[in-house]
């Protein structure tokens, strides 16, 4: 199979046409998925300064692990290959690919004239150092788990790596988006990030943000924009919006109704499709939410239409497994299940049967950052105490919630979201018993083994069904409750334009500029 980026194809027939009903439901601006406004003049001009939730977990950019960390690495690095805004996967250091007829073997022709930060050109060299230490070959330890399936990476000459895999697997392509950095530089990619990307590093500072600059010699001629694009932390919701009516940041995403109300008239605020699934996430192993009757109880006593209504301005999709209906070939709607309304008195015949019919205490660690999700459990403490349990919030900074609920696990339940990269086993691989990102410890022998079956299908109609029944188990077993897709609400100053909707967790700035 060959893939040549200038026409843009797409991976395959079903995943694709998927991906593109996404963009399509986007809502953006207009129909090229950019925000209104005059486009005859773009000239580089100052800084843009985006506002955002949370701290950087890491700047290596095969170590990092929260979304919003991702989201801003897109500015820095670049994969082989990397998605635009339609959800395509187009070239990035690579120009084309191909794959094999039995799917084991990927040979990529890299570029032309693509040059790291450092000024340095990209060699086959570069590619195959990257490879290696993401999959693990380097030293045992895979930074990518997907990755492990590597099991050679060849230079057939200079401009041809050649990447053999233990499986064929028809999502693999996409994992190709790691970053590609310079060889042997895996020791100082926290300190130093080098990448290249339409912008290069300049500073970090630990609770502030991060300063990136325009690279001169990015390889897709006309990017970037503008000259330098500060990420600024603004950790409260108040403060978020004091400084978007103030104009001291120039984009704000991932409102709440409220604050998209209260800027409607000032800023560009522009609702798009997100890739975000919400969810009270439950941790399997911690009693009394060991007890699967517990937590379907907890499923029931939830009105999600409330949730959605309250939080969201009714603009999100309610959901009940892990997939994003969008993805609808592989999509299982479950949502007749327990019901998008709270159901109290079967919430309280199963806490019965459960031994727990006068109710039990709850606590509910939520990132204090993120707005929406705060606002969302104050809903889900008031439906839950129908039923007589005592949920109570518990306030938590970022790195304090990614320490001890995302990677301790030291919780009993938690609102936060998790997000896809647009393959549809990305948000069910998780699940697994043994995944390292199995932060509810969620453990079905039924699910690992279909899971499996999954994966090595190439036929995508079997495909999708082993993804539909790994759906129905996650929710008949009431892993987590999932409460919906929110819509990405995004406020821009007015003054700015070009900023493009990705169906996927990116900040993509190199095609914004300043109204002249």
């Amino acid at each position: 199979m060959k893939t040549d980026f200038h026409k843009k194809k797409k991976l395959s027939g079903l995943l694709f046409a998927a991906l593109l009903i996404m963009a399509v439901l986007g809502g953006c601006a207009d129909s090229t998925g950019e925000s209104s406004g005059d486009n005859s003049s773009r000239e580089p001009k100052g800084s843009v300064v985006v506002g955002i939730q949370q701290d950087i977990d890491s700047l290596d950019p095969h170590k990092a692990t929260a979304a919003g960390t991702k989201e801003i690495l897109f500015n820095i690095f670049e994969g082989l290959v990397k998605p635009d805004e339609n959800g395509n996967l187009i070239g990035a250091v690579a120009s084309g690919y191909t794959i094999s007829k039995d799917g084991l073997v990927y040979t990529f022709t890299l570029r032309d004239n693509v040059k790291f930060h450092n000024g340095n050109a990209v060699t086959a060299e570069d590619v195959k150092y990257s490879l290696e230490r993401v999959s693990g070959l380097l030293d045992g330890t895979p930074l990518i788990s997907t990755m492990s399936t590597i099991q050679a990476v060849d230079i057939v000459d200079e401009k041809t790596v050649q990447v053999t895999v233990e499986n064929a697997n028809t999502e693999l392509i996409y994992s190709f988006v790691a970053a590609i950095i310079p060889m042997g530089s895996g020791e100082t990619a926290e300190a130093v990030p080098v990448g290249t990307g339409p912008f290069s590093f300049v500073s970090y500072k630990p609770l502030e943000g991060i300063v990136l600059a325009k690279f001169a010699d990015y390889w897709q001629e006309g990017l970037p924009q503008v000259e330098e694009v500060d990420f600024k932390i603004v950790n409260s919701a108040d403060t978020a919006l004091m400084e978007l009516q103030g104009g001291t940041i120039d984009l704000y995403a991932y409102l709440t109704d409220s604050q998209a109300q209260a800027l409607k008239d000032s800023h560009q605020v522009i609702a798009s499709a997100s890739n975000v699934v919400q969810a009270l996430f439950l941790n399997n192993a911690v009693a009394p939410l060991d007890d699967v009757r517990v937590r379907q109880a907890i499923l029931y006593a939830l009105d999600k239409e409330a949730i959605n209504d309250f939080v969201g301005g009714g603009a999100g999709t309610l959901i009940s497994s892990a997939m994003l209906p969008t993805l609808k070939d592989y999509y299982a709607d479950l949502n007749d299940t327990y019901g998008t309304k709270a159901n109290v008195d079967k919430a309280k015949e199963l806490l019965a049967d459960a031994g727990y019919a006068e109710g039990f205490d709850l606590e509910i660690a939520i990132p204090s950052n993120y707005e929406f999700h705060m606002q969302t459990g104050e809903v889900v403490v008031e439906q839950l105490k129908a039923v007589g349990i005592n949920a109570t919030i518990k306030a938590v900074e970022w790195g304090t919630w990614l320490d001890e609920v995302y990677n301790g696990r030291q919780y009993a339940a938690t609102i936060s979201g998790i997000t896809c990269d647009m393959t549809p086993g990305y948000l069910l691989n998780r699940f697994q018993t043994t995944s390292k990102k199995n932060f509810i410890n969620f453990a079905s022998e039924e699910y690992d083994a279909l899971y499996v079956k999954a994966q090595e299908t190439l036929d995508l109609a079997e495909k999708a069904e082993y993804y539909k029944q790994l759906q129905k188990i996650l929710c008949d077993e009431a892993g987590s409750a999932f409460l919906q897709v929110p819509a990405n609400m995004t406020a821009i100053s007015k003054e700015l334009l070009g900023y493009k909707f990705y169906p996927v967790y990116v900040q993509d700035m190199s095609t914004v500029y300043f109204r002249k």
